[in-house]
């Protein structure tokens, strides 16, 4: 049986939590700018960036542990500004689980319920629920320090969803475990998230974390959103260099778009997908390492000198450089020889060109207006070819 102890959603809208215009100082210092998020329900969210980016900030402003300098916080489509950490339908697990050492597991999940009065029976019956979902039945009675890391953390979870959040917010919880059990847990964290139905909010720094547990990511620079989408929008199609250098591994190389799906870079013209630039504007092109494929030097559209290499297990990590002294990341099944030239070789849908320190919204605003050229278009091809049926018919 398929237990869920959350009461059904009943929001006309999909949006739960909702930033407008946030901003947050500290004396002279503005850690947030301008911030701007939705966050629909039943869906999984994650604030990636550096450290001191910002994201930890827009999570305790949603929880309510800190008050913004300018902007709303929705939830529900109802400002909460001012209503307090314990009265907001969010519950946070925090990097150092902030278990209680001198409790056991049962009185640690049952903390909070004690402070709503709830009575034992309701109190027993909720805390075996949570641990259930968690999968740490038969652990109440254990102490914490008999516990694993990823114990921990469960219960911790636990803890947080017997209160009934609709939004779990999670700060980085998975940074003090080791590589094996972290990659564990994330699959862990994933499979609750979509078990429970509710909307989780994660932080992290780890961009692998991001890419695989997210159905959306914020990527997070100097206190402003660079990009928000998909894992697959983010990774394949970056708005500007931070989010390309910091999303993954990236070639990234000067060059000018020459025209509609043309750009040069390295002295040569390749074909591309990209479009709705000024002709012959400088501009940077992405290429990913796993896009590029090692040739004969003859053969390749570049032709580059192997510097270093390094086994990586599931593929070869290629340092080379081109005659203009450019850096190539290759990842490649192939093993190359230190010293030797090699050719590159990728498709056209391989190169992602990118406008100089262009934002997300212009980037959506430059495909939008594009799009609509473009279907403007095709509308008056379509025009005339029908004109000239008529024509033809009479």
């Amino acid at each position: 049986r398929r237990h869920l102890i959350y009461k059904e959603l009943g929001s006309l809208s999909n949006i739960i939590v909702e930033l407008k215009h946030v901003g947050k100082r500290y004396g002279d210092t503005q850690v947030l700018k301008d911030i701007n998020i939705e966050i629909e329900q039943g869906k999984f969210y994650t604030l990636l960036g550096p450290s001191g980016s910002g994201k930890t900030t827009i999570l305790r402003a949603i929880a309510g542990f800190l008050d913004v300098s300018e902007g709303e916080v929705l939830f529900d489509g109802k400002r909460i500004n001012d209503v307090p950490a314990n009265q907001r339908k969010v519950n946070t697990v925090f990097q150092d689980y902030a278990l209680f050492p001198h409790l056991n597991v049962f009185d640690n999940v049952a903390f909070g319920l004690r402070l709503h009065r709830m009575s034992k029976q309701d109190i027993q019956t909720k805390v075996e629920d949570a641990l259930k979902m968690v999968r740490l039945q038969g652990y109440a009675d254990r102490e914490i320090s008999e516990l694993s890391g990823g114990q921990q953390q469960r219960v911790a979870i636990a803890r947080a969803l017997v209160l009934e959040p609709q939004v779990l917010l999670l700060d980085e919880p998975l940074s003090a475990l080791d590589a094996k059990l972290r990659k564990d847990m994330q699959y862990e964290l994933r499979e609750l998230q979509e078990r429970l139905g509710i909307t989780f909010l994660f932080v992290t720094h780890d961009q692998e974390e991001a890419l695989a547990l997210s159905d959306e990511i914020f990527v997070m620079n100097d206190g402003e959103v660079q990009q928000s989408g998909t894992p697959v929008d983010i990774y394949d199609e970056p708005v500007n260099h931070f989010v390309a250098d910091f999303i993954g591994e990236s070639n990234i190389i000067q060059g000018h778009m020459i025209k509609d799906f043309l750009v040069e870079f390295n002295g040569k013209r390749f074909e591309c997908a990209d479009a709705g630039m000024r002709p012959n504007e400088p501009v940077e092109v992405v290429i990913r390492p796993e896009d590029l494929q090692i040739t004969l030097p003859e053969e390749g559209k570049l032709q580059v000198k192997v510097d270093t290499q390094l086994f990586r297990g599931v593929h070869y990590e290629i340092i080379a450089y081109d005659d203009l002294g450019n850096e190539w990341m290759i990842h490649s099944t192939r093993k190359a020889i230190v010293g030797e030239v090699i050719g590159l070789d990728f498709e056209p849908e391989d190169i992602h060109v990118m406008r100089l320190n262009e934002t997300e919204e212009e980037f959506d605003a430059r495909i939008e207006e594009y799009v609509e050229v473009e279907e403007q278009e095709a509308g008056l091809i379509n025009a005339i070819e029908e004109e000239r049926d008529e024509e033809n018919n009479l």
